[in-house]
C-alpha cells in the first residue's frame, strides 16, 4: 500500500484525527500515521538487530528507546515534508511487538535480567513440565515458559520480580504509565481462558501448585499485565511519554490508546483475518500462520500454540522461530559477488530479480536440501541453530533451483505444524492471507506458498506494511471506528470492503514437486542434528 500524499490530509494531522501505529519487529521498528480512510499518509522506520550474548538472544532497552525516538523521528520529518506542518498532536495510539520472551523488572522499574526473546530455545525442560501439568502445550518461547525455566533454575532474580511483560506490554506501559497488554500478547505470556477473555483461573491455580514448594514472594497474578480487548481504553499518552517518543517537544501528550499487541495479532488486523475460518501467514525473520478456530482443537500438539485475536477468538498458532534470515544472507552474498565484479544492485532489485529466478526451477528443486535455522527450532525438534545447504553429486545445482529450495526452507518447517490442522484436525479455512517481507515481490513467494499449504493464498496491497499498519487500525477502533461495530464488521465494513487483494491458486506440478523436496527434508533433519553435534563453538 503506498503512501498517500493529499493536501486534505493536512486538516486531518492538525486536528489530531489520526493514528500512529508503532511495531517492533526483528530487523526493523517501523511508525505508520493513517488518516480517517485508514490509508497510510507518512511512515518511518529504523533497523535493528538482535545479538547473541552469552548465549541468550537478546536486545537492549537502550536500543529499544532509541530505535522508538529513531523511528518515530523519521515519522514526524516525513509529515513534514510531504504537508510543511509540525506533527504535534496524533488521536490514537498504538503499540505491537514480536511476542513472548521474558522481560522481568523490580519494583523499582529496573530489568532484572537480559531480555529474553522468543528466538530462544532454552526453556525445554519448563515447557514440557507446564505442558504436561496443564493438558495444554506451553511453547518454550512463552513467558511461563522462561519464568519456570527460572525457577527451576534457582536464578536469584526471580525473588525480586515485581511485574512480567512483553516488549509491547513495557514500551505501552513507557508511553503510558499502564501496565496492560492486548488479550492477542497476553496469551503468548499464559494461556487465556476465551470466555473470560482474561487468564485461566483453571491453569493459575495449577501454576501455583508448582510454584509454592519455592516459598516465592510474589503470586502470579499480581506480576503480570492486566488484560484487555480491542477497543478497550488502555490508557493516554502521558507528558513523560510524549517527551520519551518525541524528544523535540513537539508532539503533546494526550493520545488515546488502544491495547498493546503482538505481531501475531496485528498481523490478523491487517490482512482480515480476526473472524473464524480465515487466516494468515506472516514471514520474516520468524515465519508463522494464525487460523482463527470455530471451535477448540481435540488434541495437544507440541507443534500448535493456541492464542487469541485482539477480541479473545481462539486461534491455532503454528510459529517457526526461523524466516528468511538463512535466506537474506544468502541475498547478501550474491550482492557481494556482484559488487566485486563492479555491480551496484539495489537490495530491493536484487531480491525482486533473484525471488523471479525461483520460479524457474525445478519443483522438486533438482534435489537441493536447505536448512535456514538459525537458532534453535521446537517444531522439528531442533535445539540449536545450524543453517546448511547439502546437495547430491547428480543433483540439478542451478541457481534457480537454489533459490527455489532456499525459499522452500523459510516455509518448509510451517508445513510440518499445518499438516497437523489440516489432516488431523480437519480444520477449515475459507480465506488465508499472507503478508510480511518475504511477499514484497508480487506472486512469488505467494505460489510457493500455495504449493506448501496446498492451499489459495491471497495477498493485499497492505501487505508489505504489516503490522505496524495493523496496530493502526486497531489505534483507530479505538478512536472511532467502534460505533457499536465488532471489530470484524469494523474490518470487513469499514477498511478492507474493496480490498481483497490478489489471489494465487496452488498448481498440481508445483504442489507435487513440493511434496518430494518435503519428503527429502524431513529426511535430511538428521543432518541438522548431526551439525549440532558436531558443529559447536
Amino acid at each position: 500500500m503506498s503512501l498517500r500524499a493529499n493536501r486534505s490530509n493536512i486538516q486531518s494531522i492538525i486536528e489530531g484525527k489520526t493514528s500512529l501505529g508503532i511495531e517492533f519487529g526483528s530487523t526493523r521498528i517501523k511508525a505508520v500515521l493513517i488518516d480517517e480512510e485508514f490509508c497510510p499518509i507518512a511512515s518511518g522506520d529504523h533497523e535493528w538487530e538482535n545479538r547473541l550474548e552469552d548465549g541468550v538472544w537478546t536486545y537492549s532497552l537502550d536500543d529499544v528507546l532509541l530505535g522508538l525516538q529513531a523511528a518515530y523521528a523519521q515519522l514526524a520529518s516525513d509529515v513534514l515534508g510531504r504537508y510543511e506542518v509540525k506533527l504535534s498532536t496524533v488521536g490514537a495510539i498504538g503499540v505491537s511487538a514480536m511476542m513472548h520472551g521474558y522481560l522481568a523488572f523490580d519494583a523499582a522499574g529496573e530489568l532484572l535480567v537480559p531480555f529474553r526473546t522468543w528466538r530462544n530455545t532454552s526453556t525445554e525442560e519448563a515447557a514440557e513440565i507446564l505442558s504436561e501439568k496443564f493438558s495444554f502445550n506451553i511453547p518454550q518461547r512463552w513467558s511461563i515458559a522462561h519464568l519456570y525455566q527460572a525457577i527451576l533454575d534457582e536464578e536469584e532474580h526471580v525473588a525480586d520480580i515485581a511485574s512480567l511483560t512483553t516488549l509491547a506490554g513495557y514500551v505501552h506501559r513507557l508511553l503510558t504509565g499502564v501496565n496492560a497488554l492486548g488479550v492477542g500478547d497476553a496469551a503468548g505470556m499464559f494461556p487465556i481462558d476465551s470466555k473470560t477473555n482474561t487468564y485461566s483461573e483453571t491453569m493459575l491455580d495449577k501454576f501455583f501448585e508448582l510454584a509454592s514448594e519455592r516459598n516465592l514472594p510474589w503470586v502470579l497474578p499480581s506480576i503480570l499485565p492486566k488484560v484487555l480487548v480491542a477497543g478497550d481504553d488502555a490508557g493516554m499518552l502521558t507528558e513523560e511519554g510524549a517527551k520519551l517518543l518525541d524528544p523535540t517537544g513537539t508532539l503533546s501528550a494526550g493520545a488515546v490508546f488502544c491495547p498493546a499487541e503482538g505481531d501475531a495479532g496485528t498481523g490478523m488486523v491487517a490482512t482480515n483475518s480476526v473472524a473464524s475460518r480465515t487466516g494468515n501467514v506472516s514471514a520474516g525473520t520468524s515465519i508463522f500462520a494464525m487460523l482463527v478456530l470455530e471451535e477448540e482443537l481435540r488434541g495437544v500438539y507440541r507443534e500448535i500454540d493456541v492464542v487469541a485475536t485482539p477480541t479473545g477468538k481462539p486461534v491455532a498458532m503454528v510459529h517457526c522461530n526461523n524466516g528468511s534470515s538463512d535466506l537474506d544472507a544468502w541475498v547478501n552474498l550474491f550482492g557481494e559477488t556482484l559488487e566485486a565484479f563492479g555491480g551496484r544492485p539495489e537490495r530491493g532489485e536484487l531480491f525482486g530479480r533473484l525471488f523471479e529466478i525461483a520460479l524457474e526451477g525445478d519443483p522438486d528443486c533438482g534435489g537441493l536440501l536447505s536448512y535456514n535455522y538459525f537458532s534453535g527450532e521446537p517444531i522439528a525438534e531442533v535445539l540449536e541453530g545450524r543453517p546448511i545447504f547439502a546437495r547430491q553429486p547428480d543433483s540439478r545445482f542451478t541457481l534457480s533451483n537454489f533459490m527455489r529450495a532456499t525459499i522452500y526452507s523459510a516455509m518448509a518447517t510451517l508445513k510440518l505444524g499445518m499438516d497437523i490442522l489440516f489432516s488431523q484436525e480437519h480444520v477449515r479455512v475459507d480465506r488465508l492471507y499472507a503478508h510480511g517481507g518475504l511477499f514484497k515481490t508480487p506472486l512469488v513467494a505467494q505460489r510457493l506458498l500455495a504449493a506448501v499449504l496446498s492451499v489459495s493464498v491471497s495477498v493485499m496491497s497492505s501487505a508489505g506494511e504489516g503490522g505496524a499498519y495493523g496496530i493502526a487500525l486497531l489505534a483507530m477502533y479505538r478512536l472511532f471506528g467502534a460505533d457499536n461495530l465488532s471489530l470484524e464488521e469494523f474490518l470487513g465494513e469499514r477498511v478492507f470492503s474493496e480490498n481483497i487483494g490478489t489471489q494465487v491458486e496452488p498448481s498440481r506440478e508445483d504442489v507435487e514437486g513440493f511434496e518430494k523436496f518435503i519428503e527429502r527434508y524431513r529426511s535430511g533433519l538428521e543432518i541438522e542434528r548431526a551439525a549440532i553435534k558436531h558443529l559447536s563453538n
